[in-house]
């Protein structure tokens, strides 16, 4: 893995929405909407991932739930059993990246979600 910086100083670390924001900007398809003060992102019309403060939510197949919820700084999200919550207090290389996979996967998911959609004639 690279050792990806913040533009913002010279040596000072990503930190949590800072790294989703870029990844946002990367990878395809991505809507980004403010809704109060939560910011939701969403890919071919699924919500897959939200940002409320400083910390994210993150659909997720249950599996993957389950044994996220095993890891630091997470807890079940008032979203459902497909999301798990990432607090920001912990500004460590190891819950950033967490934030980035389960962002990525997260992306990853809603891109199949679409492609499995009946298709209209």
């Amino acid at each position: 893995m690279t050792d990806e910086r913040n533009l913002s100083g010279p040596g000072r670390a990503e930190d949590q929405v800072t790294a989703i924001d870029r990844l946002a900007r990367e990878l395809e398809g991505i809507r980004r909407h403010e809704t109060g003060p939560a910011v939701e992102f969403v890919r071919g019309g699924i919500l897959f991932a939200v940002r409320e403060g400083s910390g994210h939510s993150f659909r997720l197949r249950p599996e993957i739930v389950e044994a996220a919820l095993r890891t630091p700084d997470t807890s079940p999200s008032a979203r459902g059993s497909e999301w798990v919550s990432l607090a920001s207090t912990a500004a460590d290389a190891f819950t950033l990246d967490r934030a980035k996979a389960w962002f990525e996967t997260a992306w990853r998911l809603a891109g199949e979600a679409v492609e499995q959609r009946p298709r209209m004639n």
